[in-house]
């Protein structure tokens, strides 16, 4: 009875190792893939449209999208200069390409360096956010910078 008592004893104790050593191996694997991931790198992308408050909002809007809740999407952080029209970007690269970041802003409406934008998103730009040539941009007398009154 002892011995029965001590083996069954003996083989919980060895399931219980088991189980440890594999979710210590689990963990350590886990930890190396993140220790793959590449580090953020920033990128500089001409977004010449982005003169307004509205164009800044919607491209906004649309970069948290790409995003992620948590940065999945490989858009770690951005941010807008609307007096030289640029986007200071940064992403990580095993996640997420800069060709593809210039596709989601053309795919929101706006060129994005040499890409043009998508032509269906561009008709749905209000005409402040529109390209110079097609008559878009700040106006004599109505600078577009400044946001409405109720704006932080």
């Amino acid at each position: 009875m002892f011995i029965l008592f001590v083996t069954s004893c003996y083989s919980k104790v060895n399931f219980m190792m088991k189980r440890f050593l594999a979710a210590l191996v689990l963990l350590a694997m886990v930890t190396v893939a993140k220790a793959q991931d590449a580090k953020p790198v920033w990128a500089v992308i001409s977004v010449p449209q982005l003169k307004c408050w509205e164009c800044k909002d919607r491209l906004e809007k649309y970069l948290e999208r790409e995003k992620g809740g948590t940065n999945e999407g490989g858009i770690t952080q951005y941010k807008i200069n609307q007096a030289a029209g640029q986007i200071r970007i940064q992403y990580i690269p095993t996640r997420i390409s800069l060709d593809y970041i210039r596709t989601a802003i053309n795919n929101a409406g706006f060129d994005a360096d040499t890409t043009k934008a998508t032509p269906d998103a561009y008709k749905l730009l209000p005409p402040k956010c529109k390209r110079v040539e097609d008559g878009g941009g700040p106006k004599p007398g109505n600078p577009c910078k400044a946001g409405p009154m109720d704006r932080k």
